[in-house]
């Protein structure tokens, strides 16, 4: 039997429960996991309360990292014993588990040096930092780049990313530990903005001028202070929406803000093609393996802490990479 994370209808953290279920044989084109880690992802957050919806009752998570135990015919990519990650969309729902039946296309071999608790982490976030980083803007040295979450698991990897690129991060956080946090992350300046206006310590720390690129996964309240903090032409990179959507605009305002572009990217769409998937991974393994980028897991739950581990995550009180262990 194995423990997994069920609702059976969208609200808050409360609706999480832990319930066993039977997990069977894979079938064609599966293979049964074994999980020790699986990761904790602010998206998780958008299926359990309905803005994602899915039929009920479900399971939860799109993140996690274990062993292979058994292969359903024709399975090729992976053999058992192998230790493996996974993230996605609806096609990876179901990860608050101990163990679970997937389609084996999904899965990425873990290298023997990087431990299953840090693939759990560094997954989905490795991979949106690294389509953020690769395909998104052509960066180069000198750039400077507005940063929100900057404390964030995503903000940590693309700090990280950035400084070894030479691009200036000024980063966003609401409380001093987390400005400590970005700051270790390589971020060059950090902006309190529970004690400041980010705009104009954005024009201060630009001589005026606005920064090159914005990445906000913060969404409804800070749409428009990311519009105001970039320069002419400058571009506009809406990851998330953690304070909720942002509302309909006439797209007349990018035009009277200076040129601006604007995109709402989602990773889906950067690892559908196999291909483009691996190099995204190759990138991001390459840099945790080199030391380059570390994963910063500072907080750990066990799958019977679901709801307070959402609750954490919805207060803004966690900081760097969120998992639970098995």
């Amino acid at each position: 039997m194995a423990t997994v994370v069920r609702m059976d209808s969208a609200g808050g953290p409360e609706v999480l429960y832990c319930t066993e279920v039977a997990i069977g044989a894979p079938g064609p084109g599966q293979v049964k996991v074994r999980h020790e880690a699986i990761g904790l992802n602010y998206a998780d957050t958008y299926f359990r309360d309905g803005t994602y919806p899915i039929p009920m009752p479900n399971g939860l998570g799109v993140e996690a990292a274990g062993v292979v135990e058994a292969l359903g015919e024709g399975v090729e990519c992976v053999a058992v014993g192998d230790r493996v990650t996974y993230t996605g969309f609806i096609n990876t729902l179901g990860a608050y588990s101990t163990e679970r039946l997937i389609d084996a296309s999904v899965l990425i071999k873990v290298p023997d040096d990087i431990p299953l608790t840090t693939a759990a982490a560094m997954t989905m976030r490795g991979l949106t930092s690294a389509y953020l980083m690769t395909q998104i803007h052509p960066f180069k040295a000198g750039d400077t780049l507005l940063l929100h979450a900057a404390a964030g698991g995503v903000g940590s990897i693309v700090s990280q990313w950035a400084t070894l690129l030479g691009i200036r991060v000024i980063g966003t956080v609401s409380t001093e530990a987390k400005r400590q946090a970005a700051l270790a992350a390589g971020c060059a300046e950090v902006i309190n903005y529970s004690e400041s206006d980010v705009v104009s310590a954005v024009r201060d720390l630009t001589g005026g001028q606005g920064v090159d690129v914005v990445f906000d996964s913060v969404g409804r309240t800070t749409f428009e202070q990311s519009l105001d903090s970039l320069r002419r032409r400058g571009l506009m990179v809406c990851v998330g929406t953690a304070s909720g959507t942002i509302p309909p605009f006439d797209p007349q305002l990018l035009a009277m803000k200076g040129s601006l572009y604007l995109t709402r990217p989602a990773l889906a769409d950067y690892i559908a093609d196999p291909a483009e998937k691996q190099a995204l991974v190759d990138a991001i393994l390459g840099h945790v393996r080199s030391g380059g980028i570390k994963i910063d897991v500072n907080q750990v739950y066990r799958l019977e802490d679901a709801a307070q581990a959402h609750r954490d995550l919805e207060s803004r009180s966690t900081t760097g990479c969120s998992i639970f262990v098995v």
